[in-house]
């Protein structure tokens, strides 16, 4: 029979697979602890936050809200990086210390309640950042804007010069 503070630990972690819009999960089984500290600093600073937690109680969690049970992923050492809104941002904080740290090892993720793979999670690292893509777009928006009016004012910038080079004519 589950003990109180395991149906507690079961509604935390679900709570935060609720709440996040991904998670990523990492073996950080050879990390030391500077470097884990490093790692949870990297992840935090990302807009994302990581925890440990055993696999049994968050295949519960899993299956309490219908998401696939990653037996796969969820197999041995196991920390798990909760994402905010950016889901871009912390997987590309772990690639960057994956980098780094050859002991740190991507096992794949959960996006909007599906799994995905090692790959995908590499792919979705390489994203640009939410801002990186805010400013693409409002790049992109503005460029034609800039493109008319300087079709726009070409005829009157030429009129305006041909004014100033007959008055500097007529002074001469």
């Amino acid at each position: 029979m589950p003990t109180e503070a395991k149906k507690q630990q079961v509604a935390e972690i679900t709570e935060a697979f609720q709440e996040a819009s991904a998670c990523w999960f990492v073996d950080a089984c050879g990390l030391t602890v500077k470097e884990t500290r490093e790692l949870r600093n990297a992840v935090r600073e990302a807009g994302g936050h990581m925890h440990v937690y055993k696999n049994t109680l968050a295949t519960i969690a899993l299956r309490n809200l219908g998401y696939p049970e990653l037996p796969n992923i969820l197999a041995g050492p196991t920390a798990f990086v909760f994402t905010g809104a950016d889901v871009a941002a912390p997987a590309k904080a772990i690639k960057d210390f994956m980098d780094e740290h050859e002991n740190l090892q991507l096992k794949g993720g959960l996006l909007d309640g599906a799994e995905v793979s090692v790959e995908e999670a590499l792919k979705i690292a390489d994203l640009p950042s939410k801002e990186q893509l805010m400013a693409m777009l409002a790049s992109a928006i503005q460029a034609p804007i800039t493109g008319l009016a300087r079709v726009v004012n070409a005829p009157i910038e030429s009129l305006a010069r041909a004014i100033k080079a007959v008055s500097e004519k007529e002074a001469a």
